[in-house]
């Protein structure tokens, strides 16, 4: 047997090592052959077809390249060097046009691959796009002044690789202690991850270090904005915005922190001042149409998206944004354009996964129930092609807290703990009904409304550290070591954490709906909080989730069998959950507060020792901002009719079926 035999007979990484240096040695026919006899096991294996291509492309056999391109781009669409790969051979091709369009594709996916930028510099002069060549010339310069080290870096943040990313970066900053563009990438790592402690301290330690890197204190705003501390990064904002006051992106960065604490007056009239300066802005009218729906100004804001898609008409945002308002309905006109632009191979992929939610939601709103199946179907399979969620993970963890958490270790720890008892906890999954509880509660003259705070989850990320994404990650077990003391101060720090989203209420709602894969946490943390369960029938759960294309998270929603194994995986932890801790947690079923309103109040008040008021009866007349899909629905009076609209589609919903398993008929138990 030879070497390469052995090699092809290995890893599928020891068998794309070994290609990769057949490949750098000039043996293009022996590279050939090992990363075939990889894709013969895997046949969309990224590195193997993109490597393919290349060796294919310097082989001077383009056509081959081609094939294997359209392979490559077809299994990874959102994957950039695939498309800079693609502008190389349709280059050498000598279809310039082509090229130009791939290379471009290729920067709005990965904007840290050079060799996209050089060409399309060089395209762009040859073709007179002067302002075009000069962005091009702008990124050749940033990245060419970089170090090698940390144009790699970068360009892995892009595909993905955080952890080689975070490895190379880390020993780059050994050399350079207080590289400023290395602390910043290393913060993006941070965040990608979910660390946003070790982010923000990394990008605070960087502004200070260098108060005049605004590329860095942008990320702090993002940073800070995602780890919902508002006020803070409008501090930011508004420093990025006085340094440069006629910056496009710092006037909108700016409008959108005021909109976070909500400023909206203030939003609007930036987002008005930067439309009426810039012209038709899409993402502009759409971020306006965003500020106008929370406050429910939701006419204002029907206007501003079509505005946004009129501007644009590829462009996917603002036409989900209208089907996402749940009451809007669709035209004809408007509903042939979605059709023909989602059909465009020019459409970006981004752009095509809003077009197919929308189109799913305005047909299923016609009754043509089958079309309407395929655009949600064809909308999840192309976000599921992005994400990396993994149903055994999840499921391996509950397990984990089953065997971890009994009785015998709560009753171990039952003075563990802050002493608040102002937390309301609503849990469950998304599109189970707890934002009309949230709603419900936050109509009480006692109860503060928030948002979906990522308090707790932050806590668990890190209590993982950075191996969140692994197999044997300390967390939840972690839980176990900590004493008294370590979980009071993690109970305090939450409470202190949330008052910034709260006003004068004795009590407040956290509506986070995966907060039930935390049950332990706020357990030990926070032992007089109440927590709610929101649930609903299994089916009519899972297919919401399925039908709603969320702004971030939520991954387990973008397919039937990955929704269905985690709603089982909940219903399974939470009966765990009623043995260990009888009488701790109340559920709500969905169906019996639409079926009897009046009642499930009052055993929700009575749970949380709230005095009866009439309106958490009447919570459709309350005025707050509502920052959730569901933000118009609950600006109305229950609708029974919408318990049963999985129905229409039961005929396509067997692979949800059969993934709830038993839950199906013991959700209720």
């Amino acid at each position: 047997m030879t070497a390469q035999d052995q090699t092809v007979s290995g890893t599928p990484d020891e068998v794309l090592r070994e290609a990769k240096l057949q490949l750098q040695r000039g043996q293009l026919q022996a590279a050939i052959s090992t990363l075939q006899h990889l894709l013969v096991e895997q046949a969309q294996h990224r590195e193997g077809l993109y490597y393919l291509a290349v060796c294919y492309r310097q082989n001077a056999n383009n056509t081959a390249a081609a094939e294997v391109l359209a392979r490559l781009i077809s299994a990874h669409p959102r994957y950039g060097r695939a498309y800079q790969e693609n502008g190389h051979n349709l280059a050498a091709m000598q279809e310039a046009d082509a090229a130009t369009t791939a290379f471009e594709k290729a920067v709005a996916l990965n904007p840290a691959l050079l060799g996209s930028w050089r060409a399309l510099q060089g395209r762009y002069q040859y073709i007179g796009a002067t302002q075009k060549a000069e962005e091009a010339e702008n990124h050749v310069r940033w990245l060419s002044d970089m170090p090698p080290q940390l144009q790699t870096v970068s360009s892995l943040l892009y595909e993905d690789k955080l952890y080689v990313a975070e490895q190379i970066c880390r020993q780059y900053l050994q050399q350079e202690p207080h590289h400023k563009e290395a602390m910043r990438l290393l913060a993006e790592i941070g965040n990608k991850l979910q660390i946003l402690d070790d982010a923000e301290f990394l990008l605070e330690s960087c502004i200070e270090f260098y108060p005049d890197y605004n590329r860095a204190r942008l990320d702090y705003v993002q940073v800070l904005h995602k780890r919902q501390k508002f006020d803070k990064a409008l501090d930011q904002a508004r420093q990025l915005h006085h340094s440069e006051p006629l910056n496009l992106l710092y006037e909108v960065t700016l409008a959108a922190e005021q909109q976070a604490v909500g400023n909206f007056d203030e939003a609007l009239f930036i987002y008005d001042e930067v439309l009426s300066k810039h012209g038709n802005l899409p993402k502009v009218f759409s971020a306006r149409g965003h500020a106008l729906k929370t406050v429910g100004r939701t006419d204002d804001a029907i206007a501003s998206y079509q505005s946004a898609y009129r501007s644009q008409p590829d462009y996917g945002d603002a036409y989900w944004s209208l089907a996402n308002l749940k009451t809007y309905r669709f035209s004809d006109t408007e509903i042939q354009q979605m059709s023909s632009r989602e059909a465009d191979p020019d459409t970006s992929p981004n752009d095509r996964i809003h077009l197919c939610f929308a189109l799913g939601k305005a047909l299923e709103d016609r009754e043509a129930y089958e079309d309407s199946f395929g655009y949600y179907e064809r909308g999840n399979s192309l976000k599921r092609l992005e994400s990396g969620y993994k149903p055994e993970f999840v499921e391996a963890e509950l397990e984990e807290q089953k065997q971890l958490f009994d009785v015998n270790f709560f009753e171990q720890r039952k003075s563990f703990g802050a002493d608040s008892s102002a937390p309301i906890f609503v849990v469950g999954l998304p599109r189970a009904g707890s934002t009309l509880l949230e709603q419900i509660l936050a109509s009480h003259s006692q109860v503060d409304g928030t948002m979906e705070l990522a308090n707790i989850i932050g806590t668990a990320n890190r209590l993982n550290g950075r191996k969140r994404n692994q197999e044997n990650s300390p967390y939840p077990g972690v839980l176990a070591g900590m004493d008294a003391e370590q979980l009071t101060k993690l109970g305090e720090n939450y409470i202190e954490d949330t008052r910034q989203h709260r006003q004068q209420g004795l009590f407040f709602v956290d509506k986070m709906p995966n907060n039930f894969r935390h049950i332990p946490l706020i357990q030990l943390i926070l032992p007089n909080a109440r927590i709610i369960d929101a649930r609903r029938h299994p089916m009519a759960c899972c297919f919401s989730g399925f039908k709603q294309l969320f702004a971030e998270g939520q991954e387990f929603t973008y397919g039937l069998e990955e929704v269905g194994r985690y709603y089982r995986a909940y219903v399974d932890v939470m009966a765990h959950w009623q043995d260990v801790l009888p009488g701790r947690i109340l559920r709500v079923q969905h169906e019996d507060v639409v079926k009897d309103l009046e009642t499930e109040v009052r055993r929700i008040l009575d749970y949380c020792q709230l005095p009866f008021e009439q309106g958490c009866i009447d919570f459709h007349e309350t005025k707050r901002a509502v920052r959730t899909p569901s933000s118009e629905q609950v600006r109305q009076p229950i609708y029974q009719g919408a318990t049963e609209q999985w129905t229409h589609f039961a005929e396509f919903l067997g692979p949800l079926e059969q993934a709830v398993g038993p839950a199906l008929s013991h959700y209720r138990d």
